[in-house]
């Protein structure tokens, strides 16, 4: 894979505390920013799929599930209410 050089910039607390991690992991602050840059866009991706997961269950249950729930629940009274 090619690296490719680039030019950010930071204010200088945060790359300092950037440059004291780098150095207590025993890697170039080069990698502990793409380390960082890579948990941050996995992150983002997760919550992307969480909310896709949300938006298509957001509707359920239907009003067919929710009768079926409460033939289902009804159902199971009868049977309990028989074996007392």
């Amino acid at each position: 894979m090619a690296n490719i050089i680039t030019v950010i910039s930071l204010q200088k607390s945060l790359l300092e505390k950037a440059e004291a991690l780098a150095r207590e992991m025993k890697v170039s602050r080069s990698r502990l920013l793409a380390l960082a840059l890579e948990d941050f866009i996995h992150r983002h991706q997760n919550q992307r799929l969480l909310e896709q997961i949300n938006a298509a269950y957001e509707d359920f249950p239907d009003t067919v599930e929710k009768d079926l729930r409460r033939k289902m629940r009804r159902h199971h009274r009868r049977i309990v209410e028989r074996e007392w």
